[in-house]
């Protein structure tokens, strides 16, 4: 430790081969607050120790026409301090294997997987800022986060326009839609950080779960950027993206905690033992209450996403008019099901025949609340405020029991209905149970929580290889 401690200003040996004018240093012009430090052919011994910075490899080119022979080490500022005392075997060179019109001696430096290994460390000592890249699904969004909890900025493209005429997403179209918007995303997100490429630790992907042609193109783009940027390429569960959009806003909680992640896509029940440390207690065994939120709006004519118009009606009717039956599962009581739920609604307007105020519903063209309440007889708001009523008991419910199984307090509740004011207020009246939900920002799907879910992984240094393929149905745990 003590050896750990004794930082030199030394970048080199004092008595070898680089004092004799081999090696000079200057800014790199790219980089204003950067060392570039040359490599002679003659080196001795190279020394090097991570103590507070990043070596990025950086290779010649004819932009810099003095750097020619040898591989170039730059750092991001002059305050890179390389101790003599700890040597790295795998980074020594003898000056005998070396020949003046040989291969450079960075190249060969860096050819071994170890010294790679070593420039990353070093780096990411310093700088800790991570773009995320989320197109699971209907958005295109990029983010940058430092430290895992400051967002620099974050950048959403929405796709609603273009699905919500077909009552819900297209695989197709949001692939093209993807295509369109994932080049200007990431430029916007890096201008908004006031960042370069130059500037970022790593690229945090979503690998999935989600539907595959979106997921391609974030997946193709991060691994270019990474591949011609030297950038290390991480990959994230779009599920525990999710759970991180709850944490990067309350560092505090205390683990073992519960997370129920429920959107469109998701119903799940997790036991968070720490971040990255996640167990299976339930999920849906067929809609995810998202989608049973849409699909019976669509039913009722309220187009898409149906979940917020929803949200705002039910306060008008009364939740106990209509007496949905619960759920009872089988084998695992912490299991979902929604699909019978959705049956009961259909088959409710079936028996009353709401054909025509169907209809005028899907030609209303103000969509303001006031506008929806003109169109949606008192019948149907307390069917409405039924519905709701009966998918936040059942989340709330078996959450509840959950968090008694594992002994917590903690409840973490994310996804795009994390967003419905109905299932926050309940679950804020439940006592004994601590319930923690995201800003609406982060809610839904974005890439500050890819970023965030990332920098664990940044940490352990848990890299992804250019193979990393998408994955539709990745599971957490």
């Amino acid at each position: 430790m003590a050896a750990l401690q004794d930082l030199r200003a030394e970048i080199f040996r004092e008595d070898d081969a680089i004092s004799q004018l081999n090696a000079f240093s200057r800014p790199y012009k790219h980089s204003p607050h950067s060392l570039l430090v040359i490599l002679g052919s003659d080196q001795e011994d190279f020394y090097c120790r991570a103590i507070g910075m990043i070596a990025m490899p950086m290779q010649a080119s004819r932009k810099n026409p003095r750097v020619v022979e040898h591989q170039a080490i730059s750092w991001p500022n002059v305050t890179c301090e390389v101790s003599k005392l700890i040597i790295f075997e795998a980074a020594q060179v003898s000056r005998n294997d070396q020949h003046p019109r040989g291969r450079a001696f960075g190249e060969r430096l860096l050819s071994d997987q170890l010294i790679r290994q070593l420039i990353i460390i070093i780096r990411n000592l310093v700088q800790s800022a991570i773009l995320g890249i989320e197109s699971s699904c209907d958005e295109t969004a990029a983010a940058v986060v430092e430290n895992g909890a400051l967002i620099r900025s974050s950048v959403v493209a929405s796709q609603l326009d273009v699905h919500g005429k077909y009552g819900g997403v297209v695989p197709e179209l949001a692939s093209r839609e993807h295509l369109r918007a994932i080049v200007p995303v990431v430029r916007q997100a890096l201008e908004d950080a006031k960042l370069n490429l130059e500037d970022i630790s790593a690229v945090a992907v979503t690998a999935g779960p989600g539907l595959v042609g979106a997921l391609l193109v974030g997946l193709t783009y991060a691994k270019a950027l990474c591949f011609a940027r030297q950038i290390p390429l991480i990959a994230i569960n779009h599920v525990e993206g999710h759970i991180h959009s709850v944490l990067i806003e309350n560092p505090a909680i205390l683990f073992p905690a519960l997370a129920l992640v429920v959107s469109g896509g998701h119903t799940h029940l997790f036991e968070v033992r720490e971040p990255g440390q996640y167990r299976l207690l339930g999920k849906t065994r067929d809609d995810a209450a998202g989608e049973a939120y849409d699909k019976v709006a669509k039913l009722l004519g309220f187009g898409y996403p149906g979940g917020p118009v929803i949200d705002r009606l039910a306060p008008y009717g009364n939740p106990r008019s209509v007496k949905f039956t619960l759920a009872r599962m089988k084998g695992n009581e912490l299991d979902f099901s929604f699909s019978g739920l959705k049956t009961a609604v259909l088959r409710w307007t079936e028996e009353r025949d709401l054909t025509e105020e169907v209809a005028r519903r899907k030609a209303n063209l103000d969509r303001s609340l006031q506008g929806w309440l003109a169109v949606t007889p008192q019948t149907t708001l307390d069917m409405l405020a039924s519905f709701q009523y009966t998918v936040i008991h059942e989340l709330l419910g078996r959450a509840v029991a959950a968090a008694d199984e594992i002994a917590t307090e903690s409840v973490i509740v994310a996804g795009g209905v994390a967003c419905n004011a109905g299932l926050q207020k309940a679950a804020l009246e439940l006592p004994g149970v601590s319930f923690y939900f995201p800003s609406a920002a982060l809610a839904t799907d974005n890439a500050a929580m890819i970023a965030a879910a990332a920098f664990p992984k940044l940490l352990r240094q848990d890299f992804a290889g250019f193979d990393l393929k998408a994955q539709a149905s990745l599971m957490l745990a």
